[in-house]
């Protein structure tokens, strides 16, 4: 039965093959596939982006209504989209003196510059923590630590507000070491300091998970390397571990700080809360009050662009400051 057996397979493949060469080629096929993508992208991605920035040099007037053209034989008409005013780079210029842009932006640098800093230096601890083969449970509190990351934006930081209330947990908790209650809402210091805190707690795990990672790929021969030249454990975390987490880290520093310039749902409930919003509200939160609140989509189109082009600046300069050599220079 075998022989039979291949010698049908045998034939069926000749069979297939010979069809095959008969078939007509179509190069396009490929494109064929692909073609829901680009149509999707086109649409709901590029249009946009594009159309955002012809907005940020036109006022906006209101919804659009007049027809452009007919579509013959069809009887479709295409009508404009908004009722627009050219005022070039108006928009722009009126950055200049707004003060609530500049506050807006001082808030958003002033958690970044914060948050940013401590949330990487205590993933990074607790990476090298929990990377210690003498360390039990470790699936435990890594899984623990990781859990932040899953909770709802507006849930969480509800209940922060809840914590850090005048009589809530925190200020119970400072009291019984001697530390008189915080005005955490009434301090626009204090207000900002809540929105760090909360964004902490909620992406530090997350970090720690991928700094765990890149810890774990860190040859050990390198560590038994820096032992023999008689390397401390300080010597060989400051020679060894960073300079193998280099690229690790930049991946960090850069999401965290595209994350930070995000930064919407935890400022809005903090000030909703009680808090000045002058003293939370980030660049996200104004744009957004500008182009549906105020319905101003010119220029919140404008403080998108600015808002891209400093998000960009500053991963250009955080890439070419730690350099791309990864760890190669260790």
């Amino acid at each position: 039965m075998t022989p039979y057996r291949d010698e049908l397979v045998d034939r069926f493949r000749w069979r297939r093959q010979r069809l095959t060469e008969r078939l007509p080629e179509f190069r396009g096929v490929p494109y064929v596939f692909l073609l829901p993508f680009f149509v999707l992208f086109a649409v709901f991605l590029a249009f946009p982006i594009i159309y955002t920035v012809y907005l940020s040099f036109f006022q906006f007037e209101g919804v659009g209504g007049t027809v452009l053209f007919t579509i013959p034989g069809i009887g479709m008409q295409i009508t404009s989209i908004s009722n627009l005013e050219f005022v070039g780079l108006a928009n722009y210029a009126r950055l200049l003196g707004d003060g609530q842009f500049h506050q807006a932006m001082y808030n958003t640098v002033f958690i970044l510059l914060v948050q940013v800093p401590l949330m990487i230096a205590i993933a990074l601890s607790l990476a090298v923590a929990l990377d210690a083969s003498f360390v039990k449970l470790r699936g435990v509190f890594r899984t623990t630590l990781a859990l932040p990351v899953s909770a709802n934006l507006v849930a969480y930081a509800t209940v922060f507000v809840l914590l850090m209330q005048q009589h809530g947990l925190v200020n119970y908790a400072l009291g019984l070491v001697g530390i008189g209650p915080i005005p955490w809402f009434q301090s626009e210091f204090w207000s900002r300091m809540t929105v760090v805190g909360a964004v902490t707690w909620r992406w530090t795990g997350y970090n720690m998970i991928i700094l765990l990672a890149g810890l774990q790929n860190v040859p050990e021969q390198l560590y038994e390397a820096a032992e023999i030249d008689g390397a401390n454990r300080f010597e060989k975390f400051r020679y060894v571990t960073l300079p193998q987490l280099k690229p690790v880290l930049l991946f960090v520093a850069v999401t965290s700080t595209i994350g930070t310039f995000k930064l919407f749902s935890e400022p809005l409930i903090v000030s909703e809360a009680g808090a000045s919003a002058e003293a939370t509200r980030t660049i996200v939160q104004y744009i957004y009050e500008m182009a549906f609140v105020q319905f101003q989509l010119g220029y919140a189109s404008a403080l998108t662009w600015v808002l891209i082009a400093v998000v960009s600046t500053l991963s250009i300069f955080q890439i070419k400051a730690v350099g791309d050599g990864g760890g190669d220079d260790a």
